[in-house]
């Protein structure tokens, strides 16, 4: 005869999405503190200065409701990061080393501080060592930006990341997912690969996932395929080089 008893665990219903991750909460460390400190600093150019100490209120209070304490030194130009006694959660520390990685780019503190929640994820790209020519690297980052900043619109609306090119380095919060698609747009623009490419990729994307009998079909003959070619005279200064 079958069981007639209700099944009162969370994870035996069929409604529950398994892969979602739960957030961490105290009782996930009963002891609440760790046998060894651990600590991050970073330096930030000199004209980030008076907008840091401006901001410092508001970073701090976000720090402190994850238990990290932090230090800003105006004198060496560094900011730190540190545990405490309090600190529950082993990736609040990984999480604000990340922040004021961030603030050191030029992100807004009110945007940084969305490191610390769960789910959100950042990416730092370096773009200076790959273009040597420095034009042709001033050309290609404006290329990220586009007419007024269009483009770059384009690309957070499609991959549901902030960006911000700010000298050297493009940074990047969102989904690791939207991470990735950002990562690969901004590589293959320093490689000379227009972004508008990925765009209409990103979007022809978009629209197929909308449709569920081709959520299971491979979408690579629904994609543009780009080609680059030599022009005549690429070719002869490849050969006369």
């Amino acid at each position: 005869m079958p069981s007639t008893h209700k099944r009162d665990k969370p994870w035996d219903t069929e409604d529950t999405d398994k892969w979602r991750e739960e957030p961490f909460q105290p009782s996930d460390n009963a002891a609440g503190t760790f046998t060894e400190e651990s600590s991050f600093a970073t330096l930030f150019p000199k004209y980030r200065e008076v907008y840091l100490r401006e901001a410092w209120p508001l970073i701090t209070r976000s720090l402190t409701s994850h238990h990290i304490a932090c230090t800003l030194d105006l004198i060496e130009g560094s900011m730190a990061v540190r545990t405490t006694r309090r600190t529950y959660d082993p990736a609040s520390i990984l999480n604000a080393r990340d922040l004021i990685k961030l603030l050191s780019r030029s992100v807004p503190a009110p945007q940084a501080v969305k490191i610390l929640e769960d789910g959100v994820a950042c990416d730092i790209i370096k773009i200076r060592n790959l273009v040597r020519n420095k034009e042709r690297f001033i050309k290609r980052r404006q290329r990220i930006l586009g007419p007024n900043g269009s483009t770059l619109k384009a690309l957070e609306l499609l991959t549901g990341c902030y960006i911000l090119v700010q000298g050297n380095t493009v940074s990047a919060m969102g989904s690791y997912k939207g991470l990735k698609e950002v990562r690969r747009v901004v590589e293959d623009c320093m490689a000379n690969v227009h972004p508008i490419y990925h765009i209409k990729e990103l979007m022809i994307k978009r629209e197929l996932m909308k449709d569920p009998e081709l959520a299971n079909e491979n979408w690579e003959r629904f994609l543009p395929h780009f080609k680059k070619e030599n022009t005549k005279q690429e070719k002869e200064a490849i050969q006369g080089y």
